[in-house]
């Protein structure tokens, strides 16, 4: 469990440093922002939390000052979260008018715990903040405490509502791969909203003395984890849906690359001087635009150089297949003669656009072979 706590903080702070050099570069745009925060408020808090859960003092902070802090940081987090959808359904004057309404229930939540956490008597700060499912104490302690936890999570509650709200509004108006990853987002948020209403519930039922039945918390943690785990893959999903697309462009372009060799290595030594004068770095070879460039540039070269040897093949026999054509062609360009027949099309593709003249080329070059 140490182990995981560790890896956890780990990660928050790499999440953060990354998400602080992006922000550098863009400081601009009000969803970099937004997601900003969000990770600030979870690296930010993980250090108190961890504290307020061992029951122990960090930075002279006592526990539950310490678990303020961790609650004050989530709810900027959810603040942030709430915001990044705002800033991707409406245009920015709608947007920042809508951020700064939702900014009125963040600090009424802040304000409300932070009073709570004031009045907390000292013998029960520490079990205070090991958050036990029953404290002795007088009214006003018990209160406070029923305050700081019942708000804490009544705004995860509005935060989660509000958030639902907003995945399923952008995700009418959004391309496809966006929308799949909002419709999961907003699923997983659909289940957050029944549990953290439970855990308020539970908040206020202590209070009265009457604690929710056992299995009704039950219930609320097994809706609470695969509604983290389902938020987690909407959030997730179109990046990685992006990055499968472009992959598998990258080999769809690496395979056509070489299929072109034969073709491309006839012409190039037939017309070197028309290849392409910028040359390669050598970690092109490795990078995802590399591969792309040496792509285009392979496919431009083959298509000037049937241009340049089209004339030749136009003598070659028309019965005979293109191939075998435009080795005669480029033998009798080779033996010095010199032809006065004008430039043909040749590897005329069936459709428009870039991917059928590739498939065309393609089918030349394997002939070639």
């Amino acid at each position: 469990m140490e182990y995981l706590k560790e890896t956890q903080g780990i990660v928050a702070l790499s999440c953060f440093a990354i998400m602080l050099y992006l922000l550098a570069r863009r400081p601009h745009d009000p969803r970099l922002r937004s997601v900003t925060g969000l990770v600030a408020g979870w690296a930010i808090g993980h250090p108190f939390g961890r504290a307020a859960a061992d029951g122990r003092w960090f930075l002279g902070l006592d526990p539950m000052v310490s678990q303020l802090i961790q609650h004050v940081m989530l709810q900027i987090g959810v603040y942030g979260l709430i915001c990044f959808f705002v800033f991707s359904a409406l245009d920015d004057t709608r947007a920042r008018r809508q951020a700064l309404i939702q900014l009125t229930p963040l600090v009424l939540g802040i304000s409300a715990m932070t009073w709570a956490v004031v009045a907390i008597p000292g013998d029960l700060r520490v079990a205070a903040a090991l958050v036990p499912h029953s404290l002795g104490g007088g009214p006003t302690g018990v209160l406070a405490i029923t305050v700081f936890y019942g708000v804490g999570n009544g705004y995860l509650l509005y935060g989660f509502a509000a958030m639902f709200v907003w995945a399923r509004r952008y995700a009418r108006g959004a391309e496809p791969r966006l929308r799949r990853g909002l419709l999961i987002t907003s699923t997983g948020l659909g289940l957050l909203v029944p549990a953290d209403a439970i855990f308020v519930a539970s908040n206020v039922s202590r209070y009265f003395g009457e604690p929710l039945p056992r299995w009704l918390l039950t219930t609320a943690v097994w809706f609470l984890l695969p509604g983290v785990l389902s938020c987690c893959l909407g959030v997730v999903y179109p990046i990685a849906a992006m990055r499968l697309s472009a992959m598998r462009l990258w080999l769809r372009h690496l395979r056509a690359y070489h299929r072109l060799a034969p073709l491309w290595t006839l012409l190039h030594q037939s017309f070197p001087e028309d290849a392409l004068h910028r040359v390669p770095s050598k970690r092109d070879a490795f990078s995802l635009r590399g591969v792309h460039r040496r792509y285009y540039r392979r496919v431009i070269e083959c298509r000037d150089g049937l241009v340049r040897i089209s004339p030749y093949v136009a003598e070659a026999p028309e019965q005979l297949p293109l191939a075998d054509r435009l080795r005669a062609g480029l033998e009798t360009r080779r033996s010095g003669a010199v032809t006065l027949r004008r430039p043909i099309a040749l590897a005329v593709p069936d459709g428009d656009g870039l991917d059928a003249d590739v498939r065309e080329l393609e089918k030349l070059a394997v002939a070639l072979r």
